[in-house]
Parts: structure tokens; C-alpha cells; sequence
């Protein structure tokens, strides 16, 4: 009785097997409540993702990373893609990142162009919407050469009006980006989110260790 003691009334003391026990169950507990909130937070909130291809240079470099906003077109349910809270659409000029319509096991980002309604043409790189000339300030084209509409889309796309739930999509660099001129519209239901800031970026071209890491770009707001 002399261990017990100072043990207040209706207390006794864990043996040591069990307290130990007790303490593996709450640190159990404590992963799984950790990775619940990692996944509802990651399929829900925010995403990280990596830039792998040059369709979005200058804005995205290859090998930038990004955090994604997913909650502000509203909660969509995974696989199914229903919006449970619908909180906003996507606008022209937004950044977004969807699911690729050809395969939709990849993500891509582009900037939204058109939205629904919007009549869309493309005449000799200059990109017209509603029949007025549209200058965004971000696209950029690298290839003098212009393409007929017979032999592709790239420079002479068009006239198209953008479907309901839909959006228009296309890449920074204009003349190096497969996107909606390719392969159609997105479907509002298959955007993941809009890219919201650079938190990493990586050049792993570049020979000089110490200017791999592109400190410049590290925390820049996308616009």
C-alpha cells in the first residue's frame, strides 16, 4: 500500500508493461490522425506540384514547384469529380491545374483563355476573343514561322465557341505548348485548382551547384 500513497483516491498506478503499451497507442493514434489530415489537406486545400516541360515558360520554368489553392473552385469528391461547395470558377488569366483530357492519369497546367460562351480565334498568332484582339501580356512566341490552319492549329485556330462548363486553354509559350488549339476543352469538373506561388525551383541544367537553386523565384506569387 506504501506506492500508492500519494495516489489520489480511485487512481492507480499503470504497470510499467502497460504504460508502455499506452504510450505506443497514443503515438499510433497520433500518425494516423497525421496522415488523415496530410490527405484531406492535400486532396482538398493545397497540392504541391512540379513543373516538367517548357509550355508555360516564362511564368514556369522546368523544374519550378508549386503550391496549388484546390478549395477555391470549391470541394470536389476524388474520382467522381462532384463539387460538393461550390465556391468559384475559374476566370481568363487564371493559372490552372487539370486533369488531361487524353490521359487522364496526368495533370497539366495552362492559363485560361476563354470561358464559356467566349467565341475563340486565332489568326496568324494573334489571339481574338468575341472578335476583339486579346493581348494578355504573358504569351510569349519563340518560332517566326506561321502555320496554315490546313497544316495545324498552333497559329490559325478557329472560330470556336467555348462550351458550357468548359474553359479554353493554352500555354505561356504559345508556340510550344500542346493545349486546347490540340485537344480540345477543359471540363470545369477536371480542374484541380489554380497554381498559387513558387515555393522551390530547381535548374538542373545548370553545371554550378551553388546556382542550381533558383533563389530569385522562391515564394513569387503567380499571376
Amino acid at each position: 500500500m506504501k506506492d500508492n500513497k500519494n495516489v489520489p483516491k480511485g487512481l492507480t498506478k499503470e504497470k510499467p508493461a502497460e504504460e508502455s503499451k499506452a504510450k505506443v497507442q497514443e503515438f499510433i493514434e497520433a500518425i494516423i490522425i497525421a496522415i488523415l489530415i496530410a490527405v484531406v489537406i492535400r486532396t482538398l486545400v493545397i497540392q504541391a506540384y512540379k513543373i516538367p516541360s517548357r509550355s508555360m515558360v516564362p511564368t514556369l520554368l522546368i523544374g519550378d514547384h508549386l503550391l496549388v489553392n484546390k478549395f477555391i473552385y470549391g470541394i470536389k469528391i476524388p474520382v467522381i469529380r462532384t463539387t460538393l461547395l461550390p465556391v468559384s470558377n475559374p476566370k481568363r488569366g487564371d493559372i490552372i491545374v487539370f486533369i488531361y483530357p487524353n490521359d487522364r492519369s496526368k495533370d497539366y497546367i495552362k492559363r485560361v483563355i476563354g470561358v464559356a460562351g467566349d467565341k475563340i480565334e486565332i489568326k496568324n498568332k494573334n489571339i481574338f476573343i468575341n472578335d476583339k484582339l486579346y493581348k494578355d501580356g504573358f504569351g510569349i512566341y519563340s518560332d517566326s514561322v506561321v502555320y496554315p490552319a490546313m497544316m495545324q492549329p498552333r497559329d490559325n485556330y478557329g472560330p470556336v465557341v467555348v462550351p458550357k462548363n468548359s474553359l479554353f486553354v493554352m500555354g505561356d509559350n504559345r508556340d510550344e505548348s500542346a493545349d486546347s488549339r490540340f485537344w480540345g476543352f477543359v471540363d470545369l469538373k477536371d480542374v484541380e485548382g489554380k497554381a498559387l506561388l513558387i515555393y522551390w525551383s530547381w535548374n538542373s541544367e545548370e553545371e554550378n551547384l551553388l546556382k542550381k537553386v533558383r533563389w530569385e523565384r522562391i515564394g513569387n506569387l503567380l499571376k
